[in-house]
């Protein structure tokens, strides 16, 4: 796992190294060429000196020499002179420099050297190799003498040494502290961040309150924003399980000890007492299941258990068998149980949920309606929503107590039924669970619809 510190630190002092070493070369190029034209110079000053205290005409001294054949002499076009250490030409070394006055027929008249130097060369710079030695001679013709002077560059390499000494030591150095310098700007930088961590890690499971925004560089606010987001959700998710937890233990407290109760009086009850209290104890059971599986669901659609994962589901066909299944308890009870109107819709979502909230709205609607009630079921299809309707011609519910209808727990005073209070809320979460809404209103000739509208995926055919 990379580190931010690391990786800004491998960046940043890289960038500085690479900077440094390219500032190096550059100023070890200008410096070479720099030393090139002060050589050049001061050898052309060194040939206009030595003629202006010559100008007499001098007779060559017998036994004066002929110019030695240059053919023995390497007069090379120029190298490159980034390869060469020139000296500086003002100040030469003793033995390392040479100056030569020649006469106009070629003879050596004076040489500085102990024997005659470097071979005349044509008028103007060379580079000359002499005696194992690469020489920067300079030529300049008079009318009676030619002036010659010549500068050893034996002594390349140690210039260039002491040039790479001087610019690389105190780039080392300077380089050193700003990477220190550097170092300690990151971490000044990111020790918001150490401290976010620290106070995150320090929390308890139950402290879940807002992280202060106060002291956070601007950088920061964003991730400490979307971290309180977070903590609200979480906050809100842990106080809805805590109360479905609650809700639930005091829910199936009363059919659990309705069973218990109505087992005791089965087993003291008479033979012909006891198949009254094993039927009652039947149904408690029933309710008892009927209760832990509307948890279960209502379990599922909570936000942290809700599936990610979506499928075309036929809506349609989903509405037929969800009322083929009921058709036989609502013959039982007495109720008349049809669909009027069926699309054949195709959504993204999620089946068994879908499945749940159809099952609980035509449960309810048998559950809380007497005998002799009509329930219609209609699904209609439109290029951007589905609309599902429940219709009943009921007793139907108070449009004052239909936002409580929706709640967990809220049977609204129905005492002459079972039930638990469920449904309703499990299929207001199945359609916020699919970006759907859902509305409670009137049935025309009395009674309650309950609404349901859902988004058509686009491109989904209908």
């Amino acid at each position: 796992m990379s580190s931010i510190r690391s990786r800004l630190l491998i960046w940043q002092i890289s960038a500085l190294l690479l900077t440094g070493l390219v500032a190096s070369l550059l100023t070890y190029q200008l410096a070479l060429n720099g030393f090139k034209e002060v050589q050049d110079n001061g050898l052309e000053q060194i040939a206009h000196t030595v003629l202006r205290h010559d100008e007499t005409p001098v007779p060559a001294p017998a036994g004066a020499r002929p110019a030695p054949d240059t053919a023995g002499a390497d007069s090379a076009s120029t190298p490159d002179d980034n390869t060469i250490d020139e000296p500086d030409a003002n100040e030469p070394d003793e033995g390392q420099f040479v100056s030569q006055v020649w006469s106009t027929k070629g003879q050596l008249i004076y040489s500085s050297a102990l024997d005659d130097g470097p071979p005349l060369q044509a008028p103007g710079f060379h580079w000359v190799s002499w005696q194992d030695h690469l020489w920067r001679v300079f030529t300049l013709p008079r009318a009676t003498r030619t002036a010659q002077v010549a500068v050893s560059m034996n002594e390349r390499a140690s210039i260039r040494s002491s040039l790479l000494m001087w610019l690389l030591l105190p780039m080392g150095l300077l380089v050193i502290l700003l990477g220190l310098l550097i170092h300690e700007a990151v971490s000044r930088a990111l020790r918001p961040l150490d401290h976010l961590s620290q106070e995150i890690g320090q929390r308890e499971v139950a402290q879940l309150h807002a992280l202060a925004l106060e002291e956070q560089p601007e950088e920061v606010v964003p991730l400490v924003n979307t971290l309180n987001q977070l903590l609200s959700r979480l906050d809100r998710l842990l106080a809805s399980q805590r109360q479905f937890l609650a809700d639930a233990a005091h829910e199936l407290n009363t059919p659990l000890a309705a069973i218990k109760l109505q087992a005791q009086l089965a087993r003291r009850a008479s033979d012909v007492e006891r198949k009254a209290a094993l039927d009652d104890l039947d149904v408690g059971i029933e309710r008892a299941i009927h209760l832990a599986s509307q948890l279960l669901q209502l379990a599922r659609l909570e936000p942290d258990q809700r599936a990610p994962d979506r499928e075309p589901v036929d809506l349609g066909a989903l509405v037929r068998q969800t009322v083929a299944t009921f058709s036989a308890q609502a013959e039982h009870q007495g109720h008349d149980l049809g669909l009027v109107h069926a699309d054949s819709p195709v959504i993204t979502g999620d089946p068994q949920a879908l499945r749940a909230m159809l099952d609980n709205l035509i449960d309810n609607a048998l559950r809380y309606t007497p005998a002799g009630t009509r329930v219609d079921i209609s699904l209609r299809s439109s290029a951007d929503s589905v609309l599902l309707e429940v219709a009943d011609n009921g007793p139907g519910i108070p449009a004052r107590d239909r936002p409580r209808a929706l709640q967990r727990f809220v049977r609204l005073n129905r005492t002459d039924t079972t039930g638990s209070g469920l449904g309703m809320a499990i299929v207001e979460e199945t359609v916020a669970l699919h970006g759907g809404t859902v509305e409670l209103a009137d049935t025309p000739d009395g009674g309650l619809t309950v609404r349901i509208r859902l988004p058509m995926p686009a491109g989904v055919a209908r």
